[in-house]
């Protein structure tokens, strides 16, 4: 504190951060991007532990009717043409003693939804409560199942039943289970978690729900799609990058220990060779597509909704892979019965573990301790930029009068001069965030597109069409913008992105840290001294936009799926349009991240290249 009080001290080490700025800057964005990649070195990660007192490991049997259920499931559902067999699961459950309900629901897309074929949704849920027979039933866990077009998620189904036939004849349950299969995956989950806590932030219409249980405590979701399995696949990323709590992921890789059930985190089985380059690459691409899956803020399975409701969820995905090892559903039903045991165990909310973390493995994590000093590193650089403009701008300049020199406090820009560009650059990023939806009817009428594709290309146009910005915005400023002008305009782009990156990375670090690596290098080194052409072509090259394709190309590498330029873009243009979606029918916060404050902010420093 002594060092910042002197005035005399405070002037000496701010005239060295001035004066080694550049080489500061350097050094902490390269120990930045190391420090992160060396995450992934299992020295450097903490070993997974249950920090649950009351979730122990155990050993327990299931029904094995699970396959003769899950076939006699895809009879019925081809009979109702790929929809839900509603009046089978009605009788399914209420002849295993499960008190049984439906739930129907609708909504208008606000434009169709290319990918999946829908337009105009409806459904029905159905659910049954097995209610607690040894508590006051204030408490719930819900086992959920989505009904899949085709032959998917039909093992899932049956199990789901199998399992509830099996623990109607437990009496040591002390909580609700809530048996759910949903209709139109994510959008059958929304309509029922918002019936059951009454609330509609959506807008989508469904009926109430007549059967109600406790406070949901947890929830697993199941998605079995073979008869084979040969590895289970643990799914934690949700909503806006939201996680469970480590304890849940910890009971999983517990019990598939317990049994002997391969069991894989991004699709990819733990290697214990982690002192050889081989085995740092594999962690090193887990923990990176867990950083891409969380930063694109979508749910990754139907449990990424409950999270939203403080409700610690999960998926289970069954792999069929060419494997030799192979799992039979008996083996899984006793996993997922050992796992919603030791989940009525508990006397509280899991909370004892972390919520926010980065896995390479199933048994090492990274804990936001530790990863959040990279992100730290690449911020910082801003605000050093940021005070070497601050001390430019109050030290006052020499000038010659009479052959004496004197010092001159330099003029301040006017106000219009710089609030004009921040003004322009945010009301773009409103005409990207609002126009493309509601222009589509009149992109039809005039062009030979898609609904679908009329938004992905007006969104596109507009996001192009704020390069001409600095023209539009120079002609408004009266006169020519000053030296002092864009000094003061690039201070206020500069904090501006530390604090939107800052609170980006709180709500969703993989988020954070990926803008952060692209959009720091170039907007701390912005001035309008640099090369027109060159600057503009790196500027666009490191937008958020072109951010956005990197993490497509990079994504299909790392699932060992790579695609040529042409088809990189048509994923590029698809997760534009899932984008829009997911923020219109699930509240994902990434879209309009992008749209109103990431991209008016990047046409800021675009400003101030071309500030005259």
């Amino acid at each position: 504190m002594g060092l910042l009080s002197d005035p005399s001290r405070r002037k000496v080490l701010t005239g060295l951060l001035t004066r080694l700025n550049t080489p500061i800057c350097i050094v902490c964005y390269l120990a930045g991007i190391v420090w992160f990649m060396g995450l992934a070195f299992e020295p450097f990660t903490l070993r997974t532990y249950m920090s649950e007192n009351a979730m122990g490991s155990t050993m327990v049997s299931s029904g094995e009717r699970a396959l003769s259920l899950a076939k006699e499931f895809d009879a019925h559902k081809r009979q109702a043409y790929d929809g839900m067999p509603v009046e089978w699961l009605v009788k399914a459950m209420q002849s295993r003693g499960l008190e049984v309900f439906t739930q129907s629901f609708s909504r208008k897309l606000p434009f169709p939804d290319e990918n999946k074929e829908r337009y105009m949704v409806r459904g029905t849920n159905v659910y049954g409560i097995l209610r607690a027979p040894r508590a006051p039933r204030t408490e719930a866990l819900v086992i959920s199942a989505p009904c899949s077009p085709g032959d998917s998620n039909n093992q899932a189904v049956g199990l789901l039943l199998a399992l509830a036939q099996y623990f109607r004849n437990q009496v040591y349950w002390a909580k609700d289970i809530i048996f759910l299969v949903n209709e139109h995956d994510l959008m059958g989950t929304q309509a029922w978690l918002e019936a059951y806590h009454h609330t509609n932030i959506t807008g989508m219409e469904y009926s109430p729900l007549q059967g109600r249980a406790g406070s949901i405590q947890a929830a697993l979701s199941l998605e079995l799609s073979s008869d084979v399995i040969t590895s289970l696949d643990l799914i934690l990323e949700g909503l806006n990058g939201q996680l469970p709590n480590l304890d849940l992921a910890n009971l999983f890789y517990a019990f598939c220990q317990k049994l002997g059930v391969l069991c894989t985190i991004q699709g990819k089985l733990q290697r214990n060779d982690w002192d050889t380059a081989e085995g740092y690459t594999h962690a090193a691409q887990t923990m990176m597509l867990m950083v891409l899956k969380q930063a694109c803020g979508r749910s990754w399975g139907d449990h990424g909704l409950f999270l939203r409701y403080h409700i610690e969820a999960a998926s289970v995905r069954g792999i069929n892979s060419f494997r030799h090892y192979k799992t039979d559903a008996a083996t899984i039903g006793r996993l997922l019965e050992g796992m919603v045991r030791k989940l009525n165990n508990l006397l509280e909310r899991l909370h004892q573990s972390y919520f926010f973390y980065l896995l390479p493995s199933l048994s090492r994590f990274v804990s936001i301790g530790c990863y959040m000093l990279a992100f730290g590193l690449l911020v910082v650089i801003l605000l050093l930029r940021a005070l070497d403009l601050w001390v430019h701008l109050g030290a006052p300049a020499l000038a010659a009068v009479e052959g004496v020199t004197e010092a001159q406090q330099p003029s301040g820009p006017g106000v219009l001069t710089v609030l004009t560009p921040v003004v322009i650059s945010h009301l773009t990023g409103v005409a990207l965030y609002l126009l493309p939806v509601h222009l589509q009817e009149m992109a039809v009428e005039h062009f030979p597109v898609s609904e679908t594709e009329a938004v992905v290309l007006t969104a596109v146009a507009i996001y192009t069409a704020g390069l001409a910005l600095p023209h539009n915005t120079q002609r408004l400023l009266s006169g020519e913008g000053t030296e002092q002008g864009w000094k003061v305009l690039k201070l206020t782009a500069l904090l501006y992105l530390a604090v939107l990156l800052g609170c980006t990375a709180l709500i969703n670090f993989s988020l954070g840290f990926i803008l952060a690596v692209t959009l720091v290098p170039i907007t701390a080194s912005m001035t309008p001294h640099m090369p027109k052409a060159l600057s503009a072509l790196v500027m666009v090259l490191l937008s958020p936009a072109f951010t956005v394709l990197y993490c497509v190309f990079i994504y299909q590498e790392l699932i060992e799926a790579p695609v040529s330029v042409s088809e990189g873009w048509m994923l590029f243009l698809s997760v534009i349009s899932q984008g829009i979606l997911d923020h219109a029918l699930y509240g994902s916060l990434v879209y309009p991240l992008l749209a109103l404050f990431i991209y008016p902010c990047w046409l800021m420093f675009w400003n101030i290249l071309f500030w005259s």
